[in-house]
């Protein structure tokens, strides 16, 4: 880990057309052209927040109000998006590190099944955008802010320079910009550049979340063997839900967002202006897809596991039938045999063929003849074969 990447405070200076350049400490003017990308943790918000208000006095002609600096502080606060006349505000729930980091393999063992679902942990960043500054408040283990500042600063990449403009701008839609690619050229885009970074993060939580789950929906199908992990089953459904709140109240801070670029006023005489519109406007439903993509994903996985569960005591209660009909079957082949034992058995003095010299045989053929075209008939009518597991 590089030095820069424990500084509570970072600094960006991004130009379009020129670069970026992490700054030392804060500017103490305007940028001439560009903008000041301020990332900073969420203990060093709130330790630095007189300096940094300042400093957005200084380069914005405008602070941060004290509601929406409890926003920034509240590590509990859900995805909502507000604004004033001077900025705008969203705040965006990303993954924890641990899961962010990639999905834990599957045990190999013929008994173990999948480790159970870690719980979802996620926190909240902030982003306060306004004309020539964007400052982001992160987590303490926020890997994001770092990882995308690598993206930024780092040299052009050879392969990068004979791709179009075009093959550039679909490439930073899908995938956010890397070495060579075109620098962010306002606040907002990289906002939505960050945000579909951590949306991305979600996006990959699904294998594991499919992996782990279709594990224990073939475990749920097999007729002979017997479930037992129900606690993690249950658990994993209580991820998911989360998981689709969380979604949820992305998919409406992403909405709300939109709406209020398409109450912005069109820049006139300006064409590059209304481009830059058009594509902050094309990448916010990029993300906006993306975030969709993961809460239909998650429904999809709360219905199939519903749907195992359902089948499951489905296929019990069938093979309950089964035992019960063979059961069933047994006693009514055994009842004749009783029925005659029982006759025989009474104390009568005189009974037909109990003083016969073959009389026990042909009781005992009597009861076999009977016993056989019973169970013949019964298999027949299939009361004793086992339903096909096909």
């Amino acid at each position: 880990m590089t030095e820069n990447t424990l500084q509570p405070i970072r600094v960006f200076h991004l130009q379009p057309g020129s670069g970026a350049q992490e700054l030392a400490g804060l500017p103490q003017a305007p940028p001439a052209q560009g903008f000041y990308w301020i990332a900073c943790t969420r203990a060093a918000f709130s330790a630095e927040l007189p300096r940094l208000q300042a400093a957005l006095q200084t380069l914005a002609g405008q602070q941060l109000v004290d509601l929406h600096v409890s926003d920034l502080l509240n590590a509990q606060l859900p995805s909502h998006y507000d604004y004033t006349a001077q900025y705008d505000l969203l705040v965006v729930r990303r993954l924890a590190q641990a899961q962010a980091a990639g999905p834990a393999p599957l045990r190999t063992s013929a008994r173990g099944g999948p480790p159970v679902l870690r719980r979802i942990d996620t926190s909240p960043v902030g982003f306060a955008v306004f004309d020539q500054v964007l400052l982001s408040v992160h987590p303490e283990d926020c890997g994001v802010r770092d990882a995308y500042a690598a993206r930024l600063v780092t040299p052009m990449a050879a392969a990068a320079i004979s791709a179009t403009a075009a093959e550039a701008v679909v490439h930073e839609l899908r995938s956010g910009p890397v070495a060579g690619t075109r620098l962010p050229p306002s606040p907002a885009d990289l906002m939505l550049r960050v945000v579909n970074h951590i949306v991305d993060n979600y996006l990959d939580l699904r294998r594991e979340l499919s992996r782990q789950l279709d594990h224990w929906q073939a475990e749920l199908l097999r007729p002979r063997t017997r479930f037992g992990n129900w606690g993690a089953l249950l658990d994993a459904r209580l991820n998911l839900h989360q998981l689709d709140e969380i979604c949820e109240d992305q998919r409406t801070a992403v909405r709300a967002w939109l709406e209020a670029l398409d109450s912005w006023s069109e820049p006139e005489g300006s064409a590059a202006a209304l481009r830059e519109l058009d594509l902050l406007k094309v990448r916010s439903r990029d993300v906006l897809e993306h975030i969709e993509r993961v809460v239909t994903h998650v429904r999809r996985l709360e219905h199939s596991t519903e749907t195992a569960v359902q089948m499951h005591f489905s296929v019990q209660s069938n093979r309950t039938n089964d035992i019960m009909r063979t059961l069933t079957a047994l006693t009514a082949v055994f009842l004749p045999l009783n029925l005659i034992a029982g006759i025989f058995g009474m104390n009568f003095e005189f009974l037909p063929l109990i003083h016969q010299q073959h009389g026990f045989w042909w009781a005992m053929a009597a009861m076999g003849l009977i016993s056989i075209t019973l169970v013949a008939l019964f298999w027949r009518k299939r009361y004793l074969a086992r339903t096909g597991q096909g």
